[in-house]
């Protein structure tokens, strides 16, 4: 972005990155850019017009990392209504909260409930109440608004897919940010709302251990095909009692082994150190003779490999399902 900004004012530069590269017409005309000057930018391909109102600082066609990419859709729909407060999950990018999928819808609300037509993609809720709000704030300027984190989960948690709801409450233990007590009274809360009783489980399935939003996913998918794993962030010793490496997902198998289940999220598993770890890691955990290893990417637990797979091995290796025992933070993990 910054070669495209050096001739406009710098403060509007800057306004423009808080705002996840978009700002509004009025900002521009308060800046000394006017309808001309922005037309002539949309013009020349150097910036887009994504709304009404609102221009991006980005050519057509521009890339965005995922977290980026959910910061301008929530972004998206404060420029492009000045006055609202970002609600569901576009509020949840705004607060730092991970887990969310790849692309998110712009969602905000106003204070007074007023009726206001979606368009460009912003969808434009009636909440008869929002709480309390969490400002969002450039140069001591507060240039957007969010519904507070409690709020956010009741309105996003209902509608969200059910893999990435159970992704955002696990992080959101996994960080103390909110702990048994607030899932119980955050599913009070969610009762009758729409999508309510096809997410009713989420909060039961919720776990602090899960260490990625990509072994939540797998974590869900497992639960939902009838195979879900005995522990998380299983540690596996050798015959002295010595730790050898720990797994992601496992399950227990007769004779005292285990089958581990890795998730190799791309965040995590990319550079070349990770790889060297992760190979260290595994050999270790082969050579331990204690455990039958499966790695997957995060795209099979939506495609069905993942499930199909550990399937197959779990039924050759004769394991048998348990009472479902790792929920929650209520076991003080």
């Amino acid at each position: 972005m910054a070669s495209r900004l050096h001739d406009i004012p710098k403060a509007l530069a800057e306004l423009a990155r808080a705002q996840a590269g978009l700002l509004s017409a009025a900002q521009c005309d308060a800046a000394g850019v006017d309808r001309a000057a922005r037309s002539r930018r949309v013009g020349a391909e150097a910036w887009t017009r994504p709304a009404r109102g609102v221009v991006e600082l980005r050519p057509p066609g521009s890339e965005l990392g995922p977290d980026e990419s959910r910061r301008r859709a929530a972004w998206l729909g404060l420029v492009a209504h000045p006055g609202s407060v970002a609600v569901g999950p576009a509020a949840l990018a705004l607060l730092g909260v991970t887990g969310l999928p790849l692309r998110i819808r712009p969602e905000v609300a106003f204070d007074d409930g007023r009726m206001v037509h979606s368009r460009a993609g912003i969808v434009v809720r009636q909440y008869d109440e929002l709480g309390p709000t969490t400002a969002l704030s450039w140069r001591r300027l507060v240039i957007g608004r969010t519904t507070g984190l409690r709020m956010s989960l009741v309105h996003a948690v209902p509608l969200l897919p059910r893999p990435y709801a159970v992704a955002v409450l696990d992080g959101l233990l996994a960080r103390r940010r909110i702990d048994a007590d607030d899932l119980d009274e955050l599913r009070r809360a969610t009762r009758g709302r729409r999508g309510a009783a096809r997410s009713a489980d989420v909060w039961d399935l919720a776990d602090p251990c899960a260490e990625s939003p990509a072994e939540s996913v797998a974590r869900v998918a497992c639960h939902d095909a009838g195979i879900p794993p005995d522990e998380l962030q299983v540690v596996i010793r050798d015959d002295h009692g010595r730790f050898v490496a720990r797994g992601d997902l496992g399950w227990r198998l007769p004779g005292g082994r285990w089958l581990i289940a890795e998730i190799d999220g791309r965040q995590f598993h990319d550079t070349p150190v990770a790889v060297l770890a992760d190979r260290e890691r595994q050999n270790r955990l082969v050579a331990s003779r204690r455990v039958e290893l499966f790695r997957f990417a995060p795209s099979d637990a939506t495609t069905g490999r993942l499930t199909t797979q550990l399937r197959a091995a779990l039924d050759l290796h004769g394991w048998r399902r348990t009472s479902s025992k790792h929920l929650v933070a209520r076991n003080g993990r």
